[in-house]
């Protein structure tokens, strides 16, 4: 387990930049007696380790006895506060000046720079959190939807840490029986019911294996769904994805072939993050920077969960066939999405005709709209929900959305059913009991109960530096 660092740590822990106000954040058994050194109360001279937890002080901070700024000191006494140490939070106002000089004279007076992430890391190492509820920190400050914030929110109070002491109390009780055999072995002596250990085996293995399919709804939530829009040049791509981000992220030209790069930004719609990848449009050219652009629109369309095939109505030519002969063979796994452009120059007759008569093979869900005129780009917004197929959930579930826990949770489900195959062998006890101490280690992994400085270090250096 990493030990914890004495020294006493400090930083800013509001955004950079200019503000209305900033938060500087202080951490350590010297919190005090530092801050101390560079604040005059405005009332009683009493120092901060006098004054009762949870209150606020009006005072001044002075460089050199002139007056840098008036703040409001917060104070927070170990183990009651986030860290579980001694901790002074100054709010100052914003100025980038202002809030220098305030760290400046923290580290003159015995403060040290906090790392990335690490008044969290000291709140996980002092037991005020395990290490899924830390992660969830980074989670909720990252969140950029009602739904992703929920989840964080959910995990941050323990709701995933309480379903994973359940399965371990239950796997520890388990392999306590089986051990306990072993120390009597001489004696044929059974004290676990074979049977039992079944049933009870295939129930946790249920409930790991709930956890893990539950991953995708989870990663979808928390980093976004990818959809991808593809086509031809000139379709229209750019321009949709200019109106569905409400500014002018992509270069709209009449100009064939202007988009060679990726751009991708994410949208909230409904309370649902999608991540849009606007492409290259794709064409057989002799262009090789073109063509450079149009590769990589086919490794995203890989990587996509939905495919936008944007079609400009009034430009039907054999590129049509060229690129739905490109396109179809990747929409197998993912959902289709057709959107005939440029309705404002079609009438009913000729889109009716489009509707019936285009591709008919191809299965996929058809949208008419104006790019340009944002017309109709509602009906694309609900058919993008449709497409998700993100099942309903309440705050109750228990909802996976981290890699590592997802890893950890099938490294876990791995070694529990070599167990279960075990005990329908017959097999030696001690070989059963190391399997399931096996997915204890795993589902410790998660929680903290089990790590190392290299686990800890690479969770944490993923933070902001005052979280």
């Amino acid at each position: 387990m990493m030990m914890i660092n004495e020294n006493t740590i400090c930083a800013i822990s509001t955004p950079s930049g200019i503000g209305g106000m900033a938060v500087i954040r202080v951490s350590g058994k010297d919190a005090f007696s530092v801050v101390d050194k560079i604040f005059t109360p405005s009332k009683k001279e009493i120092s901060l380790s006098a004054q009762k937890a949870y209150t606020l002080s009006h005072g001044k901070i002075c460089k050199r006895n002139e007056i840098l700024d008036d703040v409001i000191v917060g104070i927070f006494h170990s183990p009651n506060s986030f860290t579980g140490e001694n901790t002074v939070e100054i709010t100052c106002h914003g100025s980038l000046y202002i809030q220098q000089e305030i760290l400046k004279l923290l580290l003159e007076n015995g403060c040290t720079p906090a790392a990335p992430g690490e008044f969290t890391q000291r709140a996980f190492l002092n037991g005020k959190m395990d290490l899924s509820q830390a992660e969830a920190v980074a989670d909720l400050i990252a969140s950029a939807s009602s739904s992703s914030h929920r989840l964080a929110m959910n995990q941050m109070r323990g709701g995933f840490s309480n379903e994973l002491i359940q399965l371990r109390a239950k796997l520890l009780d388990f392999v306590s029986l089986i051990e306990l055999e072993l120390d009597f072995g001489e004696e044929n002596v059974e004290f676990a019911d074979r049977f039992k250990l079944l049933d009870l085996a295939n129930n946790i293995k249920t409930t790991i294996e709930k956890l893990i399919q539950s991953f995708g709804l989870g990663n979808a939530i928390k980093n976004g769904i990818p959809v991808v829009i593809v086509g031809e040049t000139n379709a229209g791509k750019s321009t949709l994805l200019n109106h569905l981000l409400n500014e002018d992220k992509a270069i709209v030209s009449e100009i064939h072939g202007t988009t060679r790069d990726i751009i991708e930004d994410i949208i909230n719609i409904n309370g649902i993050i999608f991540r849009f990848i606007d492409t290259a449009g794709i064409r057989d050219t002799g262009d090789e920077i073109e063509n450079l652009g149009i590769q990589r629109t086919f490794k995203k369309i890989e990587q996509a969960s939905i495919i936008i095939w944007m079609i400009d109505t009034t430009h039907f030519n054999k590129e049509i066939e060229y690129i739905a002969d490109k396109i179809v063979p990747y929409a197998k796994n993912k959902e289709l999405i057709i959107v005939f452009n440029k309705i404002d120059k079609l009438n009913s007759e000729e889109q009716s005709v489009l509707e019936d008569e285009f591709l008919p093979h191809i299965p996929a869900k058809r949208i008419f709209l104006s790019a340009k005129f944002r017309k109709n780009t509602e009906l694309l917004e609900k058919a993008l929900m449709e497409a998700a197929k993100l099942p309903e959930w309440n705050n109750n579930d228990i909802i996976v959305t981290n890699i590592r826990h997802y890893e950890a949770l099938s490294n876990a489900l791995t070694a529990l059913k070599r167990a279960e195959t075990g005990l329908n062998e017959n097999r030696s006890s001690d070989f059963v009991a190391q399997d399931i101490r096996e997915c204890i280690h795993y589902l410790g992994e998660i929680t903290g109960e089990i790590s190392t400085d290299e686990i800890l270090g690479n969770i944490f250096s993923k933070f902001c530096v005052g979280k």
